[in-house]
């Protein structure tokens, strides 16, 4: 089931890291910018250029996802059972608005959706918390780390 505190977290970073496998074990991770929660169980992608992810869940639907807060240091690990929704099946139809609401100007791009059914879903956290570090601490940090970067 994904908590509350995952779909916050999804909703507002978008970018989550899909680790894939192929038929011989070899893992692929691959960043992927497009998800959205369909419910409190399902997760969703709209491939483009995933050759790689797609040709893996072909052959080996099981999937992990993990999504950070780079400012708190605190985010989510989703693991779950993946299928493709090719463009033109009900379920991309049905998607398709979901996802043109967010990347409009993208759309066209959309080969499938990548549909997630969640079975495990457990927070991450950097061990600095364990040191004491706050999250008020971590995010006044990390946003003075962005706003230093050279232009």
């Amino acid at each position: 089931m994904i908590t509350e505190t995952a779909r916050v977290l999804i909703e507002t970073w978008r970018l989550g890291f899909v680790a894939t496998a192929d038929a011989g074990g070899q893992v692929n991770l691959s960043p992927k910018g497009t998800f959205i929660v369909v419910d409190e169980e399902t997760l969703a992608f709209a491939e483009m250029r995933s050759p790689n992810t797609v040709r893996n869940i072909q052959v080996r639907p099981e999937v992990e996802i993990n999504f950070v807060d780079i400012l708190s240091r605190k985010g989510v690990r989703l693991r779950g059972k993946a299928r493709l929704e090719n463009r033109g099946s009900a379920t991309f139809d049905r998607l398709l608005p979901d996802f043109a609401a967010l990347w409009p100007d993208l759309t066209e791009m959309f080969n499938a959706a990548v549909v997630i059914e969640i079975s495990a879903c457990k927070p991450l956290m950097s061990p600095v918390y364990e040191q004491g570090a706050s999250e008020a601490e971590l995010r006044a940090l990390w946003k003075q780390k962005i706003q230093d970067l050279p232009a």
